[in-house]
């Protein structure tokens, strides 16, 4: 799924490349928790190694490279938590325990989204967490639920060109490319599905008011329900955030996503398009919290 000049491509870590305002450095492994009250609302096979750009719209690749593959193919601050695992020590670490660390969860809210993180390395990862939630959610299809989106998640200094991008990105052709009416609306008797999952995070960076963080996300799009040709599929993706400590709280100043890792598809059974369409209705998110 890849629109305008920023594109997320590959499948296998060793293909992903991050942008230009990343550089790796630690392998921290991080762990998250779910606090109280509910958050907003997906990639396997070969991977290639992704495209990256310093362009404000590498965001649009979040959600829209996302869609178009499939479519193709068919927050209140916390004290510092200085002892946790996840500081800032050398090192290659093994993947943390999902126990909570003792920083307080947010409970600020900008709109629906978490907001008030705190200003350390626990703080950019929960924020980054729940910015690839919203950013991943099927509210971004919607003209002006994706402008508060845009406001709550970016640096104010990016977001006019942002929208900019992003409105001229989900245009008529992709909505009709994933099954949706030319003016993003969902076809009468179906439930369109885009719900981004995080698994886990990484602190690639951390220094001051900077961080770049990784998110390991599993995800859902498609349309559910009877007659969909654009059936609910899984999928999986890493996205890296580069975030800025701006008016008190942390904020995206560019993104890119890439493929995987992906694991060994199970053999559950699918469910059908209703009980898909039920679940999507009746099982809200979480806002979550290192």
């Amino acid at each position: 799924m890849s629109l305008g000049d920023d594109g997320y491509g590959g499948d296998s870590r060793s293909g992903r490349t991050d942008d230009g305002y990343s550089t790796l450095g630690g392998t921290r492994q991080t762990r998250t928790r779910f606090a109280d009250g509910t958050g907003g609302d997906g990639y396997g096979g070969s991977r290639r190694p992704a495209r990256s750009s310093r362009s404000l719209t590498m965001v649009v690749g979040v959600v829209v490279l996302l869609v178009a593959a499939i479519a193709f193919a068919n927050m209140g601050g916390g004290d510092d938590d200085s002892g946790s695992s996840g500081g800032s020590g050398g090192g290659k670490a093994g993947a943390a325990p999902t126990a909570a660390t003792g920083t307080k969860p947010v409970t600020g809210k900008n709109g629906k989204i978490a907001s008030g993180f705190a200003h350390n390395e626990q703080g950019a990862q929960s924020a980054a967490t729940n910015y690839a939630v919203a950013l991943g959610s099927a509210e971004m299809f919607n003209a002006t639920a994706r402008r508060g989106i845009l406001q709550a998640t970016h640096d104010p200094a990016v977001v006019e060109r942002l929208q900019t991008d992003m409105d001229k990105a989900y245009s008529a052709s992709l909505f009709k490319n994933v099954g949706l009416n030319e003016d993003g609306s969902t076809p009468s008797g179906l439930t369109f599905v885009s719900r981004t999952v995080p698994v886990g995070t990484k602190v690639v960076k951390q220094s001051g008011d900077t961080a770049t963080v990784e998110v390991w996300c599993t995800g859902l799009v498609g349309l559910a329900g009877q007659g969909s040709t654009k059936p609910v599929t899984e999928t999986w993706f890493t996205i890296t955030e580069n975030l800025k400590w701006v008016q008190n709280d942390w904020k995206i100043e560019s993104s890119n996503q890439t493929e995987g890792p992906t694991p060994v598809t199970g053999d559950n059974r699918a469910s059908t398009a209703d009980d898909i369409a039920g679940a999507v209705e009746e099982y809200g998110g979480f806002t979550y919290a290192r």
